[in-house]
């Protein structure tokens, strides 16, 4: 069996890259960046008034002048004017452009007008510059403002747009075919017999894949049954990108998926990772360049297993360049003998000082899906370590983004 870094490290050499593709401004949120982004103007692209109230000279209210002449307005959107005495001024709305010749706004609250004449209160004093913001005191025209490899955020959309942009570059959306097998499955709503379960792996993992981006996708359901596998498997690889199995991986007389994905043409990369939950996961590359995860049928193995390997997968050939990482210190001292990799469950809470803290969730076995509600995420604690005690940090993954 590989570890769980052999099997992230032979998943990413296997996995194909997808595409770069043009999407307007208004779908591309949650993308991945596939450009770089570069302002088109400094920004702000003039000297901006921040605040309501009246353009002067500086050096005019040293000389002990308090009253100025209203020359004219200017509002956010005109032409810049230009002060043509230093005893005026110009009434200035936030966000216009500072009129030529003045150098300092005075809030409209600190100011009274009357017969055309504004007059500062005796006792505001200014400085020069006030309520400006400087062109180009953000940043200059062309410089770097969002790189390859970003993902995409509502913030950004702004941003991308004041560089000009109407639509951008962004990884291809892979199409996904996610693939519940098994009997004893019966979808939610349908009636259901005492000897079967309802479906929930499927729905579950597509609520994942969306939560993290990923919103092309399908979910089917298949018998056990070798000839209906064969039939539906090969339709799956023709129309997608990505096959997520749950189910059909481990050793039983129906677990047929390993199997007929190699009279499919599909190479194994490997078979058992030394971990639990999810120690039977399959990985596999078809003969068109499909990526193919077949995940254990246990819930949380299901869970598990997409989280800790599809999701970067998925990732990293959508050229995510995503270098952040969680950490949390365990609550309570926990015990796995099994010389396995340990995912555990845990719910998190911040203590005083911001540190994020893990309680570990009881489990009664890789089925128990019910006790995952209301945890945020697991731990991944290492092979060949029984013990982990009060307060020692451990790699943090989370659910989802959200």
């Amino acid at each position: 069996m590989l570890t769980t870094a052999e099997a992230t490290e032979a998943i990413a050499a296997a996995m194909p890259a997808f595409a770069a593709t043009g999407v307007e401004l208004r779908l591309a949120t949650g993308r991945v960046l596939r450009q770089s982004v570069t302002a088109e103007r400094d920004q702000p692209p003039f000297d901006r008034v921040t605040m309501d109230g009246i353009a002067i000279q500086y050096a005019s209210f040293k000389t002990g002048n308090r009253q100025f002449r209203i020359q004219g307005q200017q509002h956010a959107g005109d032409a810049q004017q230009s002060l043509q005495d230093s005893d005026a001024c110009i009434e200035i709305m936030t966000g216009a452009v500072l009129p030529d010749n003045t150098d300092c706004v005075v809030p409209v609250e600190r100011t009274s007008v009357e017969d055309s004449v504004a007059t500062i209160e005796i006792d505001y004093e200014l400085q020069q510059h006030q309520f400006i913001h400087p062109r180009g005191s953000d940043h200059k025209k062309d410089h770097l403002i969002l790189d390859t490899g970003h993902r995409i955020e509502a913030v950004d959309i702004a941003i991308i747009a004041s560089c000009g942009l109407a639509s951008v570059e962004v990884s291809e959306q892979p199409t996904i075919a996610v693939i519940s097998t098994g009997n004893e499955l019966v979808a939610a709503g349908a009636p259901i017999n005492d000897y079967q379960i309802r479906s929930s792996n499927g729905p579950a993992l597509v609520a994942m894949l969306a939560s993290h981006g990923y919103t092309q996708c399908q979910h089917d359901h298949l018998l056990d049954d070798r000839q209906l596998l064969e039939q539906r498997l090969a339709q799956h690889l023709q129309e997608s990108n990505v096959l997520i199995l749950s189910g059909g991986v481990s050793m039983g007389k129906a677990d047929f998926v390993p199997e007929v994905l190699a009279q499919l043409g599909v190479e194994m990369i490997f078979h058992k990772i030394s971990q639990r939950p999810g120690k039977p996961m399959w990985f596999g590359i078809g003969p068109d360049n499909q990526a193919v995860f077949a995940l254990p049928g246990n819930p949380v193995s299901t869970l598990v297993c997409c989280r800790q390997y599809v999701i970067p997968a998925l990732a990293d050939a959508s050229k995510h360049d995503d270098k952040a990482s969680e950490t949390a210190v365990l609550s309570e001292p926990y015990e796995f003998k099994a010389n396995l990799s340990c995912f555990l469950p845990v719910r998190l809470r911040s203590d005083a000082t911001g540190q994020l803290i893990a309680t570990p969730v009881a489990m009664n076995t890789s089925g128990d899906f019910a006790a995952l509600g209301g945890t945020d995420g697991y731990v991944e604690l290492p092979q060949n370590q029984s013990n982990f005690a009060t307060g020692s940090a451990w790699p943090l993954h989370r659910w989802s983004n959200y």
